[in-house]
């Protein structure tokens, strides 16, 4: 039998589920439909299973993942099953073509790669070829059957979108909740912002998603962000939101010197 309770069946950088203790008192106790526009890993909602929900993210990949899972979990285990922590399969399953396989096939492919690649990464060159490389793991949870069932089950019946954060203000209605993880604020951003650029999610981006949260919170829609807690975003919200600092660990980075604990920004 399925898990009661599902947990991530990717490892995400900027996964909340380390965090949940504080994001999880800041959830209304009733909302009609949740929707969690940047769905990366989706621990709050895996921890929540609202019954209506709609997720959405722009990595097309990620999309048709989490829709394999909801709609054919059986056969994305055994497509997994076939698998081997091996770097010669590794690299030879980094090099295909995935997008005109079937989604059964791509979510097989992303959650080995998530598996077995460094750190858990997702990086993609200008061409949108996977590049990280073979992560050298002992033995790694290639396919956890019972987790993904679960995961599939709570899945059954969500709307999974392929679409940016700019959907929800149409969607949403008086009493739902919103839950806005978008890609952070570099720490070490500079007064030019040409590392947002670079990440392809800029400062007007941030702006633009301020000025969505504030009209939902107008509209009546319970709204929480996550960012990193930097002056820029303190300044975006210095009116009209609260905001509380969390510390979270950060443990997917290619860069060593910059794991460990993060100030984070809680905003509501």
């Amino acid at each position: 039998m399925p898990s009661a309770l599902p947990k991530p069946f990717l490892k995400w950088a900027g996964g909340k589920r380390q965090l949940l203790p504080e994001i999880l008192p800041r959830v209304p106790e009733q909302a009609k439909t949740y929707h969690e526009p940047f769905l990366g890993g989706g621990a709050l909602f895996f921890r929540l299973k609202p019954e209506r929900a709609v997720l959405a993210d722009l990595n097309e990949r990620l999309v048709r993942t989490y829709r394999a899972v909801r709609d054919d979990v059986d056969n994305v285990i055994l497509a997994l099953e076939e698998c081997k922590n091996d770097k010669d399969f590794y690299l030879r399953m980094r090099a295909r073509d995935i997008d005109i396989a079937s989604d059964v096939d791509v979510a097989a492919w992303f959650i080995f790669l998530n598996k077995t690649g460094f750190n858990g990464l997702y990086r993609v060159n200008k061409q949108g070829r996977f590049n990280v490389p073979f992560g050298s793991y002992k033995n790694p949870l290639i396919c956890d059957r019972d987790n993904l069932r679960a995961c599939s089950v709570a899945l059954s019946g969500v709307k999974i979108l392929h679409t940016d954060f700019r959907h929800v203000e149409e969607m949403t209605e008086p009493g739902d909740f919103v839950y806005f993880d978008p890609p952070y604020v570099p720490l070490t951003a500079t007064a030019s912002f040409t590392s947002y650029t670079r990440d392809g999610f800029t400062l007007e981006d941030q702006t633009e998603l301020r000025d969505i949260a504030r009209n939902l919170k107008h509209k009546r829609v319970h709204v929480l962000l996550s960012n990193s807690s930097v002056p820029v975003v303190h300044d975006l919200y210095s009116e009209g939101f609260e905001t509380r600092e969390v510390l979270a660990s950060r443990a997917i980075n290619s860069d060593a010197t910059k794991r460990g604990k993060v100030a984070e920004a809680l905003i509501w």
